[in-house]
């Protein structure tokens, strides 16, 4: 199964940009609110968030930041279309953001970064395998040890 992009942002145009962009790169979903995205994020191995800096009720660095503590190994993108020291330095500390862009993304460039992105998802992920094979076989030795 291929880990899924998500990208979220209230402009249903910049949603189907996306999706025709990269979906033959990517196993791309969409949502237009964070309440979609949260619904995907639970039923989906998702490795890249992207999402829109301003958009109704939540920002995108507020939305990336309280996702933190559950999916903590996610990779976050933040797009907008506006340039904000503010948000980039936000998006940096609160949100532990990987890339911040502005829109409008240039789909070369947009798609090096999930590619990248995805890369460092699938060595985390498999980092975590192997820590824990190397706990297990460690708590075996010690038990063989004892015997």
């Amino acid at each position: 199964m291929q880990v899924g992009v998500l990208y979220i942002d209230d402009e249903l145009n910049n949603l189907n940009s996306f999706k025709a962009a990269f979906r033959r790169n990517f196993n791309i979903f969409t949502a237009q609110s964070v309440k979609e995205g949260r619904k995907i994020l639970d039923t989906e191995e998702i490795g890249v968030i992207i999402t829109d800096q301003r958009m109704p009720g939540i920002t995108g660095i507020e939305f990336l930041e309280s996702i933190l503590p559950i999916y903590p190994d996610t990779i976050r993108i933040l797009l907008t279309g506006f340039s904000d020291i503010n948000a980039v330095m936000g998006a940096i500390n609160r949100g532990q953001v990987y890339k911040y862009l502005v829109k409008p993304w240039q789909d070369d460039e947009l798609k090096m970064y999930i590619q990248n992105a995805l890369e460092i998802y699938n060595l985390r992920k498999e980092n975590k395998e192997l820590a824990h094979k190397l706990k297990m076989a460690n708590l075996e030795l010690a038990q063989l040890t004892k015997s």
